[in-house]
């Protein structure tokens, strides 16, 4: 999955990063609360219309939202509460930055870009929600072909193309959210069926 791969990969620069948030005196939850706020930032930008400014700003927040959980590791303080938080806040951020692309289906008149932008939310929450109701029923499940780092992947990537493309890249990434959101949640309903039943038999 690419989101273990780039964790392995980016290992050695979060934890500098994390030494120096630690030297500040910055907590994990600190940390978890100032990436929130970078990503409300960055929705107002989106919505605003800046959205290739956004896509600078997101590569640097998507840097800093794995910062907390590398802070907390290196500090020996990962707790349960922690990552409850840090994955809460990272449902809002999902929410914030579609909201802003809602806002932008508003402003341009384009209904596709509103349905698109509820259908994209809609397959990000089913995503995590699947994970967090398989390991409520003492199942481990980190598989999925489209977790959160593919579909900020393609977020920044379709906020840039809109430099080239206008709205068009809009829809076009909206439309690669929802349907490969989506299809991840039915994957892990099947998975964890497959899983399950593995288990009866």
């Amino acid at each position: 999955m690419l989101t273990e791969w780039a964790r392995q990969r980016a290992r050695a620069f979060l934890n500098g990063v994390a030494v120096f948030f630690n030297r500040l005196g910055l907590t994990p939850n600190i940390l978890t609360v100032i990436g929130f706020g970078l990503v409300c930032v960055i929705a107002v930008v989106i919505a605003l219309g800046y959205e290739a400014l956004g896509a600078v700003l997101l590569i640097f927040g998507a840097g800093f939202d794995a910062t907390d959980g590398a802070l907390a590791r290196l500090t020996n303080r990962v707790t349960k509460f922690g990552g409850f938080f840090d994955s809460t806040l990272d449902r809002y951020a999902d929410g914030v930055l579609m909201l802003a692309l809602a806002y932008r289906g508003i402003a341009l008149a384009n209904q596709w870009i509103i349905l698109l932008a509820v259908a994209a939310l809609i397959g990000s929450f089913l995503v995590s929600y699947t994970r967090a109701r398989a390991e409520g029923i003492g199942l481990q499940l980190k598989e999925g072909w489209f977790t959160r780092l593919e579909r900020m992947i393609v977020l920044i990537l379709g906020l840039f193309a809109t430099l080239f493309i206008g709205q068009t890249a809009l829809l076009i990434m909206l439309a690669l959210l929802a349907i490969l959101a989506n299809v991840t949640a039915v994957q892990r309903i099947l998975i964890v069926k497959r899983k399950l039943d593995k288990a009866d038999a």
